[in-house]
């Protein structure tokens, strides 16, 4: 009865395997990196069973599968780095898991895909998820596919780098894109909740869920919101996408930790928003909003932890 949770020391990942023990269920976290995994899982002690495992290793994924029940997929990058690519991640490493669960009898798949993933988009990022996610809604397995907004919470990487940003941009700060992109975001928590109510919910089997928060906000909003909690007033300009191609690239270039991408500064021109969210017409739960209290966890980022994320690239929270 062992649920296999990939990707369990990444962000959704570890807030899943924490929900899953606290529901008392038996948990199988598969990582990579064993350094992020002692930061973010060594707590819980015995009480999980970590087992190192790739995605891209299509013979380890056999024994990883012994025994298990049900995967909880949540491994996928948004940033290409260290030679790893959407295509080779996002993609290959879905149809390895797939066929491996497959092959070892596993019955239920819960896939984190992607609010606004397509097979047929035009930017690699979301052709990536929904090539993935077309893979996994043509196999066997009892599938739900999750598909978030943004998603925040400590430990978040999209409104965290904004964060971070502002500690080392004093006094002004670039509303990116013109601050016109539209989110919803939604927290951490309300999607591992959705993920844990659908592992025994027959009626969420073979649908695509779409989860988000209460408020859709512009980027100019996220962006005044994560400034009157971590860096106080600022002088907000426009910054068309076309102004901040250069400076982003060289981010790419010199930064380990860099906190964008030309790929992710792209997706500003899709709206990541969610007209039917399952959380509150299936689910029925109320959202946190991305606010007050909800957002305090974004003063962790001081400079010192800001300039050791940016140019090591190491696990700050």
């Amino acid at each position: 009865m062992t649920i296999l949770v990939t990707g369990a020391n990444g962000y959704v990942g570890n807030n899943a395997v924490r929900r899953l023990i606290e529901l008392g269920k038996p948990v199988r976290a598969m990582v990579r990196n064993m350094e992020k995994t002692r930061k973010r899982l060594s707590d819980l002690g015995n009480k999980v069973e970590i087992v190192t495992g790739d995605v891209s290793d299509r013979e380890g994924l056999k024994n990883v599968m012994n025994g298990v029940t049900t995967v909880i997929h949540t491994v996928a990058i948004a940033l290409e780095q260290g030679g790893q690519t959407y295509e080779e991640v996002n993609f290959q490493g879905t149809i390895n898991i797939v066929d491996a669960a497959e092959a070892s009898g596993v019955r239920r798949f819960i896939h984190m895909s992607q609010n606004g993933s397509n097979s047929q988009s035009p930017y690699r990022f979301l052709k990536s998820k929904g090539r993935a996610q077309e893979y996994v809604a043509a196999s066997k397995l009892a599938w739900t596919a999750m598909r978030p907004s943004a998603i925040f919470g400590p430990q978040d990487e999209f409104f965290n780098s904004l964060a971070r940003l502002m500690q080392v941009t004093p006094l002004l700060f670039p509303m990116i894109g013109g601050g016109k992109a539209q989110f919803q975001p939604v927290s951490v928590y309300d999607v591992v909740e959705a993920i844990v109510r659908s592992l025994d919910d027959d009626g969420t089997f073979h649908k695509e869920l779409g989860l988000g928060g209460p408020e859709v906000l512009t980027l100019e909003e996220i962006e005044k919101r994560i400034s009157e909690v971590v860096a106080g007033p600022r002088v907000f300009f426009p910054a068309p996408t076309w102004l901040l191609r250069v400076p982003v690239f060289i981010m790419e270039k010199t930064l380990p930790g860099t906190p964008v991408s030309s790929s992710l500064l792209d997706l500003l021109a899709v709206p990541n928003t969610v007209p039917d969210n399952a959380l509150v017409n299936y689910f029925k739960i109320e959202p946190c909003a991305f606010a007050g209290e909800n957002i305090q966890y974004l003063k962790n980022n001081d400079v010192s932890t800001t300039l050791r994320k940016f140019f090591t690239n190491t696990t700050v929270n």
